[in-house]
């Protein structure tokens, strides 16, 4: 009997990536794709696959808010798939719960389904659902850490999550938060922010930049120890010397 894989990626390309992959293995079949973590949820819910390629960071229900949503018990065999969260990756590895690190290869990816396979085919349902578990306590924000802000614009009022935030900036008085296409200006010290956000999450890379780890896309060298750092939307910051040693100990390595 064939394995019945769900695709969950909010970038087409990735969802390519993986069908193509998954389209040359006998074993398994596709019983669909998915952009978003609330179709995710709805597709696990209708389909029960075997096992789901889930995307770890896509925007209003990331991949963790997906497993909360179905319940460690009733989730399928899956392979977390991230473009980098070393934080994250520390805690797959943790629970051995299996991932893929975008840009992956095609003998990564296979690796990833072997062992896959072996987990669907296996009697690991109770393993498994403990794992899931373990990880979603390993990952559960921290209560104190802050989760959203509540802004003023043009007499409305309306709250922003803080991982929607891509990187902050000082803009005199105020910093300025960078959402997308959108940016929302807050009446706050960069040094308060900081303080409050989730140190596994945002890193200050400039004394007056805070950038959200999940966004950065690539680092070049620059001058003099400096480095530029690419965000997934193109945005460029500068990781300066002073602030160098602290982004290496989050990564775990040196740059």
């Amino acid at each position: 009997m064939k394995i019945r894989a769900l695709i969950v990626d909010d970038e087409p390309l990735a969802r390519e990536r993986l069908r193509t992959l998954l389209e040359a293995d006998p074993d398994v079949e596709i019983a669909g794709e998915c952009s978003s973590g609330r179709a995710a949820v709805a597709a696990i819910e209708k389909h029960a696959p075997d096992l789901v390629f889930l995307d770890v960071q896509m925007p209003h229900l990331d991949g963790f808010g997906v497993l909360e949503a179905i319940g460690p018990e009733r989730m399928p065999a899956t392979i977390f798939v991230t473009a980098y969260d070393q934080y994250a990756l520390r805690a797959f590895e943790v629970q051995a719960l299996d991932y893929l690190l975008k840009p992956f290869d095609r003998e990564r990816f296979h690796k990833a389904l072997r062992r896959a396979k072996e987990l669907v085919r296996g009697p690991a349902g109770t393993e498994l659902s403990r794992r899931l578990l373990a990880l979603l306590e390993d990952l559960r924000p921290d209560p104190k850490r802050l989760q959203r802000l509540v802004l003023k614009s043009a007499g409305r009022v309306f709250f922003l999550r803080t991982d929607e935030i891509e990187w902050i900036e000082a803009a005199g008085n105020y910093l300025r938060l960078h959402v997308g296409a959108d940016s929302h200006l807050l009446r706050e010290t960069m040094n308060e922010l900081e303080t409050r956000l989730d140190p596994s999450r945002f890193i200050r890379v400039h004394r007056s930049a805070i950038v959200n780890l999940e966004r950065i896309k690539e680092l070049h060298p620059w001058f003099r120890g400096e480095y530029v750092i690419v965000l997934r939307t193109g945005a460029r910051l500068t990781l300066s010397r002073g602030y160098k040693e602290k982004f290496e100990a989050l990564l775990g390595k040196p740059l």
